[in-house]
């Protein structure tokens, strides 16, 4: 590939992104799209404005959220996308460290080596061919002093920066543990594998195992139930209620179009078809089911977080499948439905999804080939003749091996998170964040494996790469030519993947669709993303990680790809904090275990860059470098086990006494007795109203470019319509409160039906 095609794709996505960026600032100012692009502050407060005598302003792009993203507080970003939150902008924080530092080094020392590698007339810069600028202009037998050194350098900022962002961390994460201290997950055990008994139901087998074994520590319990017709139930409410919500309220629609009510006849006649429900007259979701209604799982409470944290460590029963523990999640964040798999699946099911999982890694390689072929000029040639004539063309080579191959690619990746979810999900997660982090590192896995090794033995050089005959110089090979041929690809995945990516995120295109066919064709004043949907972690931390791999391994080989890297860290770091700031809704928080991904992930792309040194250094045959490299390798290694040591183990275990200072706390205060109050109703697997916050859904936006259409315009009749809402919510808050058994009013059932 000639510098003119890196050249013309990225052209193409600078004005993609550049596009999108405006449409964006645009975008975001118009009062239909409030429920797009501030879905967490249209969780908080809800309003509408019918008139706007600044409409003219909406229509002009502007910087303004740049500027409000750059100057938003780690401390806001905590408050508001949590821990989890936190860790994803120090990861990109320390990605714009570590490459600002490669990037002037490599810059300045490496590519003038590798551009005058070798005695030859160069052409102008636009019609240089890109091998130019990588290892493979450097003849053999030179002394590469420049890459090692420059290897050097980013081997030890890397560690050095690692050693105090994993304090920082660490920091951060010893508070969060105090600052939950309110946290009722830390009081509780959830119990799984619980033996079948002919005589005596699970609750009854339950009770008597931990009042025998622990007498003093044991509180009580809840059993978790096989759902069925009762979950049917409470979503059907849920649906009724988000109807009654949004009806009672004016109109959002900003070309005037008057709400028509639509949807409401589907959730309002799913209760008729229950009227043994509502002939109870209350229902107590608590003593609901029967023995045979029962799962062989349950969530115990304990007296007090040490006696918990115990529980959940030690070994219950000589049989390992039976009583098994783990500390429980928090309320939110239960998997409901996983937890009535029987224990003695769980196996089966992680076996089943990792025998998947290799077999879509084998599956993927297809296509993955066929995006390596469509980067070669000659083999697009031969695959399609009757393209030789439209490839003669300059501008359409150019975009064809530039552009294209790239985007067929990430058009591929598409369907990988949403398939890992579902792995995560048939593999048996109990909390939605084990689900999204478990996809994450499969997706992270997967992603390494076809973009980079498969894309690199798929490449060009693959027909040169004697794989069977002498499989002890494939990494020689590797690191010799294909990787450094690679980069022509990489560089323009950057651009597409990671440029691309961003501008799509913040434009956030298909709940702008969603939203429009809503609004604007089905006239509804609500569609199905109304701050409803989370971060996508397991989405974002891969593509992260993996720029953070090709940055390591292309740092030294080919130092161009290192400027559209660090371009792409910032520009990502001032949209995700936008969008954790004013789109993305925190409904649980995993309290930064996404960080011991980014410390392996980081070390492994650390170690690999400096094993495709070796390579190179033996290929050059410059011995003295392949000498000191060697030792920098071990000393990485060595380094990250210092890490994994001191500093992982806080994110899987808290200190016994940290633990025991809390509960000492609670007991001087009196929050004890106020606690164990609350846990027998914290785990209410058929609580309809999910969270206080998302009850009482209100709009809010503190954005200077929103306040003018967020001010209340009420007539006296919307007024009264909205109290008539409100009094419902507040009759709701009266007889169901969060902290007491739910249950079901005959008046609020007929309430609901009418």
């Amino acid at each position: 590939m000639e510098i003119s095609a890196l050249l013309t794709s990225a052209g193409v996505n600078i004005g993609i992104c550049c596009g999108l960026f405006s449409l964006y600032s645009i975008l975001r100012k118009q009062p239909s799209n409030r429920n797009v692009y501030f879905g967490r502050k249209l969780a908080e407060i809800r309003s509408s404005k019918r008139n706007d005598p600044n409409w003219f302003e909406r229509f002009v792009p502007s910087p303004s959220w740049i500027l409000k993203a750059w100057e938003t507080s780690e401390d806001v970003i905590l408050a508001i996308g949590g821990l989890d939150a936190v860790v994803f902008m120090r990861l990109l924080v320390f990605s714009i460290r570590i490459f600002s530092i490669a990037a002037i080094v490599c810059t300045a020392i490496v590519l003038p080596l590798n551009y005058y590698g070798q005695e030859m007339e160069h052409k102008l810069i636009p019609s240089e061919s890109l091998e130019v600028f990588t290892t493979q202009n450097v003849k053999e037998g030179s002394w590469l002093w420049a890459h090692c050194l420059a290897l050097y350098i980013i081997s030890f900022s890397a560690c050095i920066l690692l050693y105090f962002e994993n304090k920082s961390i660490i920091k951060r994460r010893l508070a969060y543990i105090k600052g939950s201290a309110q946290e009722l997950s830390q009081f509780v055990v959830l119990v799984r594998g619980i033996p079948w008994s002919a005589e005596e139901s699970y609750s009854t087998s339950l009770k008597k195992y931990f009042t025998k074994y622990y007498p003093s520590s044991y509180l009580s319990h809840q059993m978790v139930y096989h759902s069925g017709k009762i979950e049917k139930l409470m979503k059907s409410v849920r649906e009724m209620y988000d109807v009654l919500y949004h009806d009672s309220l004016p109109s959002c629609n900003s070309c005037g179009f008057p709400s028509t009510g639509r949807g409401r006849s589907n959730a309002f006649n799913i209760l008729v078809n229950e009227p043994e429900v509502i002939e109870k007259g209350k229902m107590d979701f608590h003593d609901l089911g029967d023995s045979d209604k029962e799962c062989p799982a349950a969530f115990v409470f304990f007296r007090t977080r040490y006696a918990a944290a115990c529980a959940a460590k030690a070994l219950q029963s000589s049989n390992p499948m039976m009583w098994v523990t783990h500390q429980a999640p928090e309320p939110r964040d239960v998997y409901w439905r996983n937890l009535t798999i029987p224990y003695r699946l769980f196996w089966l099911r992680r076996t089943g999804t990792l025998l998947a999982t290799a077999a879509f890694l084998v599956f993927f390689i297809a296509p993955v080939t066929l995006v390596q072929s469509l980067a070669n000029l000659t083999q697009l040639q031969q695959t399609f003749p009757s393209l030789r004539g439209l490839l003669k063309i300059k501008y359409v080579k150019q975009l064809a091996t530039g552009y294209l191959p790239s985007v067929i690619l990430v058009l591929f990746f598409y369907t990988v998170p949403p398939l890992m979810i579902l792995f995560s999900t048939i593999e048996g997660s109990i909390s939605r964040s084990t689900r999204k982090r478990g996809a994450c590192c499969k997706v992270l896995f997967f992603t390494i494996w076809n973009v980079f090794f498969v894309n690199i033995a798929s490449g060009t050089m693959l027909n040169k790469l004697d794989v069977f005959s002498q499989p002890k110089n494939i990494p020689l090979q590797l690191a010799a030519g294909a990787v450094p041929a690679a980069v022509k690809f990489f560089m323009t995945y950057v651009l597409t993947s990671g440029w691309n990516s961003l501008a799509c995120e913040v434009v956030q295109l298909w709940p702008l669709l969603c939203n429009i066919i809503y609004k604007f064709i089905l006239r509804k004043d609500h569609g199905p993303f109304d701050g409803e949907y989370t971060f996508p972690y397991q989405t974002e931390v891969p593509r992260v990680l993996l720029f953070g791999l090709l940055g390591f391994n292309f740092a030294i080989l080919a130092p161009l790809i290192l400027p559209l890297l660090l371009v792409y860290f910032c520009l990502a770091y001032l949209v995700y904090r936008n969008q954790i700031v004013n789109v993305y809704i925190t409904e649980y928080d995993s309290g930064g275990k996404y960080w011991p991904i980014v410390q392996n992930s980081t070390i492994f792309s650390l170690v690999l860059a400096q094993i495709m040194a070796i390579g190179v250094f033996v290929s050059k045959k410059s011995t003295v470098c392949l000498g000191f490299t060697i030792p920098l390798a071990i000393c990485t290694l060595l380094f990250h086990e210092f890490c994994r040591r001191r500093f992982l183990p806080v994110f899987w275990n808290i200190a016994a006494e940290v633990l025991i200072d809390l509960d000492q706390q609670d007991v001087k205060s009196g929050r004890m007795e106020i606690i164990h109050q609350r846990l027998p109703t914290a785990y209410c697997q058929f609580e309809w109203i999910y969270g206080r916050s998302r009850m009482k859904t209100k709009y809010l936006s503190d954005d200077e470019d929103t306040q003018r259409h967020t001010k209340e315009l009420k007539t006296e009749s919307e007024f009264s319509q909205e109290k008539r809402t409100d009094d419902f919510v507040a009759s709701i808050d009266k007889s169901w409160p969060m902290d007491h058994t739910v249950q079901v009013e005959p008046k609020t059932v007929f309430f609901l039906l009418i």
